[in-house]
């Protein structure tokens, strides 16, 4: 299935991502996570494309096995940055021949030593985007962030590359995991009047380790409520606690979402059946998938 069509027969949709092994010697740990996650027949999943493209195979095997062998539609992560326009073909041939329907189109994080303003085939997704476009056949998907892009120097900005990366030929977008329900809202409010109307999907993260936290909040520029700060600083050192709280946080974020009208929920896992099947669980009647 083109998730094109897919929010012209659901009103919200439940979605996971996954992401491939590193290496062969894991492969089979992750299948097993993977599968088990597909398991749970959310409306789609999506798979993670490495950093400068080192996953790529594994992109496309995961994803088929997530759509061939479980009947789940698979989005493939596909990232431009370190790539040039051949290579793009190539992955896009792999996919095609995978019978993978769908593509999140990304620029991707800078590697070590890149130089941005070398010549380049791609310096922005929307390049990307305008080549699947091209080559045909796929639904595509791209990145949006609630509370703007960090190389950007206003939202303003950003909503002026989101509006030319969608007219490019998006169909919807995925935001960055957020934890505050108002910077999306407010996110909404001001693509609408710039006159973005593709499905917003939420990019939701249960948070199970303090830690992790720490680094990934550092990267993205993330912002945390305070309610959320206490949550973190009361449970960092139990685990099984920390687990717990971050998926009932999550779950009431999505609840409050449905209920004001977002058209999808998409679940960063971290390739955890057990965090992905808790979620699945609490909203199982909020979503009608029961």
């Amino acid at each position: 299935m083109k998730l094109r069509d897919l929010w012209k027969e659901k009103d919200v949709t439940l979605s996971f991502e996954a992401f491939p092994p590193k290496k062969d010697s894991d492969f089979d740990s992750v299948r097993f996570a993977v599968e088990q996650i597909a398991e749970l027949k959310p409306d789609f999943m999506s798979v993670t494309y490495g950093a400068g493209g080192g996953t790529a195979a594994y992109t496309a095997e995961i994803a088929r096995i997530v759509q061939a062998g479980h009947g789940v539609p698979a989005l493939a992560h596909l990232t431009c940055v370190s790539s040039d326009r051949g290579r793009i073909r190539q992955e896009l041939d792999i996919l095609r021949q995978a019978g993978i329907e769908n593509v999140l189109a990304l620029r991707g994080d800078y590697p070590e030593g890149y130089d941005p303003t070398a010549p380049r085939d791609y310096r922005y997704a929307r390049d990307l985007v305008e080549d699947i476009v091209a080559y045909g056949g796929f639904s595509i998907g791209a990145a949006c962030y609630p509370e703007g892009h960090v190389e950007c120097a206003s939202q303003a900005e950003d909503l002026r590359h989101l509006r030319e990366k969608v007219d490019s030929g998006v169909d919807f977008l995925v935001t960055q995991m957020f934890f505050d329900n108002s910077a999306l809202y407010s996110f909404l409010y001001r693509a609408h009047q710039a006159g973005i109307t593709v499905p917003v999907l939420a990019g939701i993260m249960p948070v199970t380790n303090a830690a992790q936290m720490t680094r990934i909040l550092s990267l993205s520029g993330t912002t945390l409520p305070n309610r959320f700060r206490m949550i973190l600083d009361k449970f960092r050192d139990r685990p099984d606690a920390m687990k717990q709280a971050g998926i009932v946080y999550a779950a009431q974020q999505m609840v409050d979402l449905v209920a004001n009208g977002v058209r999808g929920v998409h679940v960063y896992t971290m390739n955890k059946p057990d965090v992905a099947a808790g979620i699945a669980e609490n909203l199982s009647k909020v979503l009608g998938r029961t």
